[in-house]
């Protein structure tokens, strides 16, 4: 058998500069990885701060900053910062006034659609979203929206009191349920696609899938791999296996860095629209929970700041009508997801959770309350407290 490497934390181009693996997506063939890194010494002096890689075989290689796949990502450039980049799909740019999205040619016409449709969706009450200021068939530049992220200001660097932290999360959940409150039955909810358990699914196998071939000559992840197919079957099974709640509006890709906070009374920032929505109000719920559960559990974040977090979700979750069953069968899709990183540690973190829910709780349960007494008292959150690795 031919043995692939799995994706390290770092590689070495060929002039001897340590570049940090970010991100990481499985290419077509077997083995190969595209990249997004960075050298935490270029950022500190103020240098460009994300490029492309590949993995071929376990060889990494820099990619120029020309992508042939995004003709425009050069000249967009200029204006700014890459902060984010997909290597031949798509691209951030940060500048003074916003943020330059770079998609492949016709990429942008579907997003910069989904952006016209927010426009009548979003409550301006509960939330801002940045405004179109220009666009093409592969460009959309984006007003900048005050404020900082929420996962910005509940990492340890923002000095942020639990008080006003708690403050913060309380304007998010009063928004979120009055935003999605409000959708139901609005005329514009039907021009959005439908994300339904069954669509759900079928992304899901394709994860599940696409992780299984990049590992099937690899030995050393056979166990790995026997335990991701049997959590996936009883993740796909339960998501589809009890009645869903109605489709609402939903963002979609919900995380605490898509979420703003400003100063004042304000409405809170919301960002990023490609993945809008009707679907379950549990899908966003049970996506930003997971995500918030993963820093703490990465330590980005404390314990304490995820467990308030967690139930401010759950109080909108019951605001929202939320099947606890259904918010659970949402969260299992979101860890199953993280459990197919190409990236090992996290992959392998969010198979131990999925193992540690299914011991926990079993899948037909409908009770969600456990889950959070059972993080509490897991090895992991007592790591959490201690500050333990």
């Amino acid at each position: 058998m031919n043995w692939h490497p799995p994706v390290p934390a770092s590689a070495v181009d060929s002039s001897g500069q340590i570049w940090q693996i970010r991100r990481a997506w499985p290419d077509k063939t077997v083995g190969d990885y595209n990249l997004e890194v960075t050298a935490p010494e270029f950022t500190a002096r103020g240098q460009a701060g994300v490029r492309g890689g590949v993995l071929r075989a376990g060889v990494f290689e820099l990619l120029p900053e020309d992508d042939p796949a995004l003709p425009s990502l050069r000249a967009e450039a200029r204006h700014g910062e890459l902060v984010s980049y997909r290597p031949h799909m798509r691209a951030v740019i940060r500048t003074d006034s916003g943020y330059i999205k770079v998609f492949r040619p016709g990429g942008a016409i579907v997003p910069a659609e989904r952006c016209a449709q927010i426009e009548s969706l979003l409550d301006p009450g509960a939330f801002t979203a940045p405004r179109v200021l220009r666009n093409s068939p592969d460009v959309i530049v984006f007003s900048a929206v005050p404020g900082r992220t929420l996962g910005d200001l509940g990492g340890g660097r923002a000095g942020l009191s639990q008080e006003r932290f708690d403050r913060v999360w309380d304007r998010w959940r009063h928004a979120w349920t009055a935003q999605v409150g409000s959708s139901a039955g609005h005329a514009d909810l039907a021009t959005l696609p439908r994300r339904s358990p069954e669509v759900e699914a079928a992304d899901l196998r394709r994860w599940v899938t696409r992780w299984l071939r990049h590992h099937n000559d690899v030995p050393e992840a056979a166990a790995q791999s026997a335990t991701l197919s049997a959590r996936a079957d009883e993740v796909i099974h339960n998501l589809l296996g009890t009645a869903p709640d109605p489709l609402v509006w939903a963002h979609g890709d919900l995380h605490d860095k898509q979420i703003l906070a400003g100063g004042g009374r304000s409405p809170l920032g919301l960002l990023d629209f490609d993945d809008t929505a009707q679907a379950e109000a549990a899908l966003d719920l049970a996506n930003l929970d997971v995500h918030l559960e993963l820093n703490a559990r990465q330590h980005r974040t404390s314990l304490k700041r995820y467990m308030a977090t967690h139930a401010r979700i759950l109080a909108a979750a019951d605001e929202l009508n939320v099947s606890p069953g259904r918010f659970r069968a949402y969260s299992d899709g979101a860890w199953l997801r993280l459990a197919c990183s190409p990236l090992p540690k996290r992959s392998a973190l969010a198979l131990a959770v999925l193992e540690e829910r299914a011991a926990r709780m079993p899948p037909e349960s409908d009770d969600v309350s456990g889950y959070e007494s059972g993080l509490v008292s897991s090895p992991a959150s007592a790591a959490m407290e201690t500050g333990g690795r």
